[in-house]
């Protein structure tokens, strides 16, 4: 069950957030969609990928965290295990709603900040302060805020990047096979990426408008994080040793 609300200082008042990494908490997931304003920080921890919306037909990017559905390798206990938390596992109980406003006789839709009181996260007891005892917002709040910015801005932008790749060709399918050893394997299916020779053939005109727009460096940012695949199969191997070791 969610029951979504406009967060607020009154209501609200003392509510707290468990902000710690746990499995019960849902964060022991596979993979976690992503977004171009944070492609600059994924890129140095998890391999990039895109995967097409069954419902829309419309592309997301996804950070892959682990080699199976319900498994995130950085996930360590009660500990992330990265230097950067993927946005939509920061955000924790909370969404962005839209509060419409006349001004100047023209209605406009102001995001505002959305809680979903059923979150195994919200709490009274436990956890972060959403508000200070003036009622102004704490310190976890605001940093809330940054990722929830980060999130909506990364909304914006995703149609328009995901259309400019496709209308250059970039984007291609992936067959992704790893043998971690002759009885375990692993077949991710429905993954894309970005083409490098497409990318590399591109005219300069292409390039430019690319890079004008700001999709280029997404495009590298997205290539160059797949050298993360590998560690994340060395992950994989030092869990599978230690959890062979404690069996044993």
């Amino acid at each position: 069950m969610t029951k979504h609300v406009m967060l607020n200082n009154i209501q609200h008042k003392r509510l707290r957030v468990i902000a710690r990494p746990g499995a019960e908490f849902g964060d022991n997931v596979g993979t976690v969609v992503t977004y171009p304003t944070e492609f600059a920080d994924i890129q140095r921890e998890y391999p990039i990928f895109f995967r097409k919306d069954a419902k829309t037909g419309e592309y997301v990017a996804i950070a892959l965290l682990g080699l199976a559905q319900d498994e995130n390798l950085f996930l360590e206990g009660d500990r992330w295990d990265a230097s950067y938390v993927p946005a939509l596992i920061a955000r924790g109980p909370f969404l962005i709603g839209f509060q419409e406003r006349e001004e100047g006789g023209e209605v406009r839709r102001e995001p505002m900040i959305h809680i979903d009181l059923d979150h195994a996260r919200v709490s009274e007891i436990e956890g972060e302060p959403l508000f200070q005892e003036n009622g102004s917002n704490s310190g976890y709040l605001n940093s809330v805020v940054t990722v929830m910015s980060g999130i909506n801005d990364g909304l914006a932008y995703n149609k328009a990047m995901f259309s400019a790749f496709s209308a250059l060709g970039l984007i291609e399918p992936l067959k992704l096979e790893i043998n971690l050893d002759p009885e375990t394997k692993y077949d991710l299916l429905g993954l894309h990426t970005i083409s490098e020779q497409k990318l590399n053939n591109l005219s300069a005109e292409d390039l430019h408008r690319l890079h004008r727009s700001g999709f280029l460096y997404g495009a590298f940012l997205v290539l160059a994080s797949l050298n993360n695949l590998g560690r994340l199969v060395e992950r994989k191997l030092r869990r599978k040793a230690r959890q062979a070791a404690m069996a044993s």
